[in-house]
């Protein structure tokens, strides 16, 4: 049971901490650099994919089986990390997060095989997903309905930086060394960031308003999410939506490297025009919030990439790299004003269990996309047809979600 001093009343200490986060630009670029984990972990090493299925002696599945795996691990270390958030505070168990996932992605480095790897990328993405949830929980500790529905829109300002900046700097690592290198760079990133949390988060969550109850009250929280259709409707929006993210990422770089020959350079330029205008999405759903309610611009921007979605798939069938890479720079687009609504709508019901919230969320996001990977593997190489195919399915099945399961009331959030 949660010992809580209700949503409008908290002691002076506690409200001096939290009115202070809510307003340091420094706490919205560490929660940025945190929900960042997922890019950085995912995005830098795309570049080695073809260098990396020669190196180990794997076909492109077993490549890709290192991003599923990677995933999978960020969504258990997310509903781990999520009621324990709830339980004992935000700050520590993201320290315990970070520092682990500088380690073990020297562990990665290191690895002489696929199998190895993939083992290795499960243990970096649990610890690197004990960083993400923390990150969404303290946003819900600090901001409700619309106003927290903005700050995740100016997160992506920070978040959307790494999908630019990673498939690059992967790049320029492969200049000056081989695809492990990017992993001991990730390692000196995870540190630089652990000192980071150390200064600079403070705790969100007092000890009145946190959980005392064990894994019975976890479950009894658990199963109360779960028997939350609009909640659980906004959360498979979100996974779904993520898996046609996922599809794309783990396809492109074969389908635009192998399949339309393009170089490393152009792949990372195309990639991160794409997570550019994730970013402009992002941060003109912040602007449009001031005129509309979240839902509205969730339901148009699935509307939009399910447009875009389309034309990819026409785009794949035809052979056309320009189609393709339009289409796509739209769907990975509409997807920043996808993002921080769902959260938003999702985490508005529940704002006693954030973390455990948060964590559920996450998981499924994590889960479905993890999805997403073999099945563009199993479609076979040398056409972008399959993952054109898995990113349509993805955003159709996100647009039924938000239209079905999560319609069941009208939402109504303001600042």
């Amino acid at each position: 049971m949660a010992r809580t001093t209700g949503s409008t009343v908290r002691p002076e200490a506690a409200a001096t901490v939290a009115d202070r986060a809510r307003t340091g630009p420094g706490l919205l670029a560490l929660l940025g650099l945190l929900t960042a984990f997922g890019p950085l972990s995912l995005d830098m090493y795309l570049p080695a994919f073809p260098a990396m299925t020669h190196d180990l002696g794997a076909d492109q599945a077993r490549i890709q089986l290192s991003l599923t795996t990677c995933l999978i691990g960020m969504a258990l270390g997310q509903l781990v990390t999520g009621p324990l958030s709830d339980r004992w505070g935000r700050r520590r168990p993201v320290l315990a997060g970070v520092a682990a996932y500088a380690l073990l992605s020297l562990v990665c480095a290191i690895t002489p095989n696929a199998p190895a790897l993939a083992a290795a990328r499960f243990a970096q993405g649990f610890a690197g997903g004990m960083g993400v949830v923390v990150a969404r929980a303290v946003v819900r500790d600090l901001h409700s309905g619309r106003a927290a529905a903005k700050y995740f829109s100016r997160l992506t300002l920070v978040f959307g930086v790494a999908p630019v900046a990673a498939p690059a700097v992967g790049s320029l690592v492969l200049r000056f060394g081989s695809w492990r290198a990017i992993f001991v760079t990730l390692a000196v990133i995870g540190l630089l960031l652990a000192a980071a949390v150390a200064w600079r988060l403070p705790e969100t969550l007092p000890a009145e308003r946190r959980s005392d109850g064990g894994l019975a009250a976890t479950a009894r929280t658990m199963r109360s999410l779960a028997a939350d259709r609009v909640y659980v409707g906004y959360a498979l929006t979100q996974g779904l939506a993520f898996a046609g993210l996922f599809a794309y990422i783990s396809g492109s770089s074969f389908v635009f490297q192998d399949v339309f020959g393009v170089s490393d350079a152009v792949f990372s330029l195309v990639f991160g025009l794409n997570a550019l205008a994730l970013v402009a999405a992002g941060q003109a759903n912040a602007r449009l919030l001031d005129r509309s309610v979240p839902r509205t611009l969730l339901v148009g921007a699935l509307l939009v990439g399910t447009v875009a979605a389309a034309g990819l798939l026409t785009g794949a069938v035809g052979g056309s790299a320009w189609v393709v890479g339009a289409c796509l720079f739209v769907f990975v687009g509409s997807l920043g004003m996808v993002t921080p609504n769902s959260t938003a709508l999702g985490l508005d019901r529940h704002p006693r269990t954030a973390g455990t919230a948060a964590a559920l969320m996450g998981t499924v996001q994590s889960v479905v996309g993890a999805l997403a990977a073999p099945l563009v593997g199993l479609g076979g190489e040398g056409s972008a047809v399959p993952m054109a195919a898995v990113v349509a399915g993805a955003v159709v099945l996100a647009l039924t979600a938000v239209l079905t399961l999560a319609a069941g009331r009208r939402d109504r959030v303001s600042g």
